[in-house]
């Protein structure tokens, strides 16, 4: 194995851990801001380290149609392109290839799809995966799969948890293993137990330095989400760190974490951010209401990010109304911050043996609400 993980603590099933790159070290349960096109949106990287992120994630599918990776391999690597010297994970691209590309076709080779930006063909396979990945030098790879949809039969999640378990294999064996680096797989098969499990066999015999589970947070809700979580991830290698792909809402990162996830990402902060949206401890709040338009406060009076510290609700309310840069900037940082927030809170309390009060303290806090009245 090429990646360092070690296993800290444990408070029953969720862990607490430290992942070693080339590029630094990532303290588990971890939570990634999404920097898809080589830039986490509204944010400038020196920001995001602020919030605490120790990684980012880019993406395979968006950075080989702009600018090329090859290109970004010449200008020095991923790293250096976007100014960020730390870890960096690249998601594989199936799942926009699967979401965002026109006229696609999938057969055993890989995918050959038109660009969603100018209708140009591309055929991306489990090879061409790894080496774009690796000419972008990221430092956690992603298996190449196809990313099962919602609903799905179970015929229809076999068919396709198959195929990319045979990606799976064409993947590590055109990865490029080096000290530092490492590459994930990712378990499929739907909302089905049997499935996951033989996903999970067929990628453990395989052997990666991680594990991610895909397919979730499509639109089956978060009951669903935990059963299928509560199915998988005993199965999974416990030396191995664990990553849930694309999730999601504290709520739904909290009871993963309890669950024995490690890692995460998912636009939401930074989407959230871009449209008005505050994450708080008293859950999310709409910043272009009006009842904000007079409110002194901070927006979380329990946060320490730039927002929260310097400016009131109703300065953000006016510029959300007028239109103005700096309220995206600042909704995201504070977006990213209070994620961040959860994620130290969460490994505080797993090495303390408190995780399941620090749950449900923000439960508890989240289903109180915000306080509309002004102080």
């Amino acid at each position: 194995m090429s990646l360092d993980f070690t296993l800290l603590a444990t408070d029953g099933a969720a862990r607490l851990g430290r992942l070693e790159t080339a590029h630094g070290g990532i303290d588990t349960p971890a939570f990634m801001p999404v920097g898809t096109a080589a830039t986490v949106k509204a944010m400038m990287p020196q920001s995001v380290a602020a919030t605490g992120a120790q990684i980012v994630l880019g993406n395979t599918y968006h950075l080989m149609l702009r600018p090329g990776a090859e290109r970004i391999a010449r200008l020095g690597g991923l790293h250096k392109f976007m100014n960020w010297p730390g870890p960096i994970l690249t998601d594989s691209g199936g799942f926009q290839v699967m979401s965002l590309a026109k006229l696609r076709t999938i057969d055993e080779s890989g995918v050959t799809f038109q660009s969603h930006l100018d209708g140009s063909k591309h055929h991306l396979t489990p090879e061409r995966s790894m080496e774009i990945q690796h000419a972008l030098d990221s430092n956690i790879t992603m298996a190449f799969d196809e990313c099962t949809p919602f609903p799905a039969t179970p015929e229809q999640a076999r068919t396709s948890m198959e195929l990319s378990m045979r990606w799976a294999v064409r993947s590590k064996q055109a990865f490029q293993p080096r000290d530092g680096y490492g590459l994930f797989g990712i378990v499929q098969g739907g909302v089905y137990p049997d499935l996951r499990q033989e996903s999970v066999q067929a990628l453990t015999q395989i052997g990666f330095d991680g594990y991610a589970v895909g397919g979730l947070a499509v639109g089956e809700g978060q009951e669903m989400m935990f059963q299928v979580l509560d199915a998988t991830t005993p199965l999974l290698p416990q030396n191995r760190p664990r990553y849930l792909m694309g999730v999601g809402r504290p709520s739904d990162i909290v009871g993963a974490v309890l669950r024995g996830i490690d890692m995460f990402d998912c636009v939401m902060p930074t989407r959230s951010g871009r449209t008005a949206q505050g994450f708080t401890r008293h859950g999310t709040i709409n910043l272009r209401n009006a009842r904000h338009q007079d409110d002194p406060r901070p927006l979380d009076e329990d946060c320490g990010c730039p927002l929260c510290r310097e400016y009131s609700r109703a300065y953000i309310h006016h510029l959300i109304r007028s239109e103005e840069i700096l309220a995206p900037m600042l909704l995201t940082w504070h977006n990213i911050h209070y994620y961040q927030d959860v994620m130290k809170g969460l490994r505080a309390a797993i090495a303390k043996g408190e995780v399941q009060a620090f749950a449900q303290n923000l439960a508890d806090l989240e289903q109180q609400g915000d306080i509309t009245s002004v102080k």
